[in-house]
Formats: structure tokens, C-alpha cells, sequence
């Protein structure tokens, strides 16, 4: 009878707190011009008018207007970090993200602030992206995604130059536009596969050839204050990044907890088992505190969202979705299973404020969607996550292995 009573009491407690829950309303919302149609997509089409302005349309979402949130990012306690920058119209979110959380970890570990070459890890992970498509007989992706630590990779085999030395940047452009490269590049990687021209020298040299015409020849040396350097002594000797210094935590249950795991989505296009698979309060525990730390990581997940709003910069999961207190590892699996959860950004997460009990997060962002305010206010390119967004939509995070050392820790003893 205890034990019944008990179960009772805890329902109607639950029942009480989820009915006290503010409810989020909802609204189809006309979507308008912004950013990327007004800005980008203008300076893009003043040179090359081919390009077709995108599409608006109607979309469900929650409505955060006349709500108060902490969207100010004088709020937060912030780590280090340049100033937002612009992927254009391209799909290099994972390099974007990737390359300015290293900024950031070369000033926590040298105090130098150097502004990287994006496009530089770009070209050779397209080169690396051919080279596997020739081996695998065209039964391997070929797009313009990647991850966060395919970075990592071409660092180690190309190094990195500052993004003065390279900018990969087309004459007469003030945003990057790969739609006519990619285009060319995808059709011609098409052709090597129907015609079955698996000669991988002259795949890769076509494909450089494609690339220098629309990005420039990426550097074999560089001069940094009076010395010269390989793209590859600067990161070593210069930049002083370790490779392998960094980790990929990973939260799904379609792998097993405690272990190295593929992440099984397509922008992981070689396949890398590198990441270290834990249940989702360790997960967002790891993040938590790494943040509170000092330590800066890159996220990766989901913001196609409903509650993911463009004109707050706020992202947060509605009541209308599910109760903040409900997700779990099935929630988190069950929406990443049937393709509501998708691998489709990558974002710098650079700080943390606490407000009655919630976490919120600041990200640095890349994408046009943050930038649909005025270009000179400080939240100009950031979002503001609430901690059950991350909880529920992002998938992994890439950080120092000094930041998680108690989490790698139990790798091996579950």
C-alpha cells in the first residue's frame, strides 16, 4: 500500500509541475527575405547573375515573440574568440566552426590571436574526399559536408596557413559561393564514375585544376614574422595545436555506450569510428563543465527546429515537442531514428550563463540565420541555446581531451 501511495504522490507531483510549465504557443509564419537573400546572395549576384535568389515559404514554428530571453551576450561569461565570419553560400559549417574553435584554442594555449585559412582545409578535404571516391569505385560521398574532426585530419596531413596567406576567396566577391565549383566538381566526379576513369593522378588533378580556377592555389610555404614556414611547421611550431590532443564525444543509443563508434551520417564520409559514444547525462555533464572550464568546443546536430528561432537568436524545445524533464536517450534517439534529428550544422560554442537553474549557452555561428539583425550590434552571428536543445538536437561535441579526462576515463572499465 506504500508503495502504491508513493507511485501516486509522484505522479501528481509530475502532473503538477508539467501543468505549471509556461506552454509555448505556435504560429505558421510567413518566411521573409534576410541575410543570406539580402546580403549574400546581392554581393553574389552582382557578379555572377545566374544565381537564382532562394525561395521563401511558410513554416510551423514556436512563436517567441513578446517573450523575454537571454539574448544579450553581455550576459555571459565568454572564452576567447574571433569575431563571427561568414560562410557565404557554401556548405562548410564543420570547417567554419572547426577552424574558429582552434583560434580560440591557440590564444588559451599560446595567448597569439591568428586568423586561420578556412578555405585552405576546404581544398584538401575535397582532394581527400576524390581521392576515396577513385578507391571506393564511386561508392563514396562526394558533397560539400564534413565534420568537425575531418579538420582535424587534414591538419595533420596538410597543416594550416593564416587565412591572410590564403582566402580562397573568388576576385570581386565579398562572400564565398561554391554552387558553380561544387557544381562542376560533382559533375565531373559523375563522369569519372560512369566512364569508369579510376586513374586517381588524373582525378586529382582535374579536381586541384577545378578548385584553382575558382579558389586559387593553396600555398606551399608561408612567411609568419620574418620566418617561412610549410603549412605544416606552422601548426607545429607557430600554432603549437597537438592533433591529437582532441576528442569527438558522441551520445546515440544505436551504438554502444562506453565505446569508439562510427557517427552514421553522411557527412562522416569516411566512416571515422573516433568517437567516444556516452549516455546523455554524461554528455551533456562533459559540455556543461567544459564550458564552465574554459575550454571552448565545436557542436553538432540539428537546427531545423520549430523552436529554433532566427529573429530571437534563441533556440529552445517547446512544450508543444516534449517537456524539457522527458528527454532522454530514447527521446534523443527516437527523433535522430526517424530522420527528425539531422546532422546538418556546426557551431563554435564559446559561452555559459545560468538563469533560475537553466543553462544557456552562447554559439558563434557561421550561418546567415544569425546575422538577420543589425551588423553592428555584439549578438550580430551568435545564437543563444537553451540546455535542452543541446540535450535533445545535438549530437556530439569536439573539445581537448583535458576538458573530458574524467569522462575518458571510464573508457574501458564499463
Amino acid at each position: 500500500m506504500k508503495k502504491v501511495i508513493l507511485a501516486t504522490l509522484t505522479f501528481i507531483i509530475a502532473a503538477a509541475s508539467y501543468a505549471q510549465q509556461p506552454r509555448t504557443p505556435a504560429i505558421m509564419k510567413e518566411g521573409k527575405p534576410g541575410y543570406f537573400q539580402n546580403t549574400i546572395m546581392k554581393d553574389i549576384r552582382a557578379v555572377d547573375d545566374s544565381i537564382l535568389p532562394a525561395k521563401t515559404e511558410k513554416r510551423f514554428q514556436a512563436d517567441l515573440s513578446g517573450m523575454t530571453w537571454p539574448n544579450k551576450i553581455n550576459l555571459y561569461q565568454k572564452e576567447w574568440h574571433l569575431p563571427p565570419v561568414s560562410q557565404g553560400n557554401t556548405n562548410t559549417c564543420w570547417c567554419f566552426s572547426t577552424t574558429s574553435f582552434f583560434e580560440s584554442e591557440v590564444h588559451r594555449l599560446t595567448k597569439q590571436e591568428v586568423k586561420l585559412s578556412e578555405m585552405y582545409t576546404v581544398y584538401w578535404e575535397y582532394v581527400e574526399r576524390a581521392k576515396r571516391f577513385v578507391s571506393e569505385r564511386g561508392n563514396s560521398a562526394f558533397s560539400e559536408g564534413s565534420e568537425a574532426n575531418a579538420v582535424i585530419r587534414d591538419f595533420k596531413k596538410y597543416g594550416i596557413v593564416p587565412r591572410e596567406a590564403y582566402s580562397g576567396m573568388e576576385p570581386g566577391r565579398k562572400f564565398y559561393s561554391h554552387s558553380k565549383m561544387f557544381k562542376e566538381l560533382s559533375q565531373y566526379m559523375d563522369n569519372v564514375k560512369n566512364t569508369n576513369a579510376w586513374d586517381e593522378a588524373q582525378v586529382i588533378s582535374t579536381v586541384k585544376s577545378i578548385m584553382n580556377h575558382y579558389m586559387g592555389i593553396p600555398p606551399e610555404s608561408i612567411e609568419w614574422k620574418g620566418i617561412r614556414y610549410t603549412p605544416k611547421e606552422f601548426l607545429s611550431s607557430v600554432l603549437k595545436l597537438q592533433m591529437d590532443d582532441y576528442v569527438d564525444v558522441l551520445s546515440y543509443l544505436q551504438k554502444p555506450f562506453w565505446e569508439k563508434v562510427e557517427y552514421e551520417v553522411p557527412d562522416n564520409w569516411w566512416h571515422s569510428r573516433d568517437y567516444y559514444n556516452v549516455p546523455l547525462e554524461d554528455f551533456m555533464n562533459a559540455l556543461k563543465n567544459a564550458i564552465k572550464n574554459h575550454y571552448t568546443m565545436v557542436i553538432g546536430g540539428d537546427v531545423s527546429e520549430a523552436g529554433f528561432s532566427r529573429e530571437a537568436q534563441v533556440a529552445i524545445i517547446p512544450t508543444f515537442d516534449i517537456p524539457s524533464e522527458d528527454i532522454d536517450d530514447n527521446a534523443r534517439q527516437f527523433r535522430f531514428s526517424n530522420g527528425t534529428t539531422t546532422d546538418d550544422h556546426g557551431m563554435h560554442l564559446v559561452g555559459f550563463y545560468e538563469k533560475d537553474g537553466t543553462g544557456w549557452y552562447l554559439i558563434k555561428d557561421s550561418g546567415s540565420g544569425s546575422r538577420n539583425h543589425d551588423e553592428a550590434a555584439p549578438e550580430f552571428g551568435y545564437y543563444f541555446f537553451r540546455a535542452d536543445y543541446l540535450k535533445l538536437k545535438m549530437m556530439d561535441f569536439l573539445v581537448h581531451k583535458d576538458a573530458v579526462k574524467d569522462l575518458l576515463g571510464k573508457f574501458g572499465k564499463q
